[in-house]
């Protein structure tokens, strides 16, 4: 019937708008949906760091530590850096060694990763959320107290060599790297993730260290979760973890330098 629909007639340059009970249906449903999807908490800790969480009553959760420590935060003499990093998280610590890491993920039934962007170093973990505390506590251990043995290093360095040959190979890894190299030209988010060879052949020990003692700042970071959360204990844990991580510097944080989109042909 003519009344299941609104026409509102057309203004001089305008077209006709027409709003139909199927779509009328449509913007229901949406509604229910986004009604239904989990408050999300955020609260800070007195040393910047950020703990937010969903909870949807699952008997599962995700959580994880994003850092504001990617490629952009680097220079030309240590880009790459954030993504050799990534690659010693899980190698050991001073409490864990890599197959005691590996043996009580394992038993947890968890999964452990991370991954490295321009913007973020990301370390996370998916498990049951009766284990939540266990996670969040192998998350602190792994930022906190990695040993970086040279032996290690070595051995990552190699991987991450033959990593930058593969690569190489990938069109579309390759293609990307070209667009933010001509779309930000000359400035650090031109720069690859993994970073030129040569870097990588020298970047050592005390590299990484001043990485994570520059960067791995309460301020740059955000304890996120989502599942079976409950807020209330994910900030105790963040606390009971995190709480001695160190804020800003008297200064403040170094400066992120600016990024201007330039653009040209590739």
């Amino acid at each position: 019937p003519w009344c299941a629909r609104l026409v509102r007639a057309p203004a001089a340059g305008h077209r006709c708008v027409h709003v139909g009970t199927r779509r009328l249906r449509a913007s229901k449903a949406a509604t229910e949906v986004i009604l239904n999807v989990p408050e999300t908490r955020v609260s800070p800790l007195e040393n910047g760091l950020q703990v937010a969480s969903e909870d949807s009553g699952l008997s599962t959760c995700t959580v994880g530590l994003w850092i504001d420590a990617g490629s952009r935060y680097e220079n030309e003499k240590n880009n790459g850096t954030a993504h050799f990093l990534e690659h010693m998280a899980f190698k050991g610590t001073k409490k864990r060694s890599q197959l005691d890491l590996e043996l009580e993920i394992e038993n947890m039934g968890a999964h452990l990763n991370a991954y490295t962007s321009r913007e973020q170093t990301v370390y996370y973990a998916k498990a049951f959320s009766k284990d939540l505390p266990r996670a969040v506590e192998i998350l602190a251990d792994i930022i906190q107290n990695s040993t970086l043995g040279e032996a290690e290093i070595e051995r990552e360095r190699g991987v991450i060599l033959r990593e930058m040959q593969e690569v190489e190979t990938n069109l579309q890894e390759v293609v990307f790297d070209y667009l933010h190299a001509t779309a930000y030209q000359k400035t650090a988010l031109g720069r690859t993730i993994l970073g030129p060879t040569e870097n990588i052949k020298s970047i050592n020990r005390n590299d990484l260290v001043e990485y994570i003692t520059t960067h791995y700042k309460g301020p740059r970071m955000v304890l996120a979760a989502a599942g079976g959360v409950c807020h209330d204990e994910l900030l105790d844990l963040a606390k009971c973890h995190f709480g001695n991580l160190p804020s800003a510097p008297e200064g403040g944080l170094p400066p992120l330098p600016p990024c201007s989109f330039t653009g040209s042909e590739v």
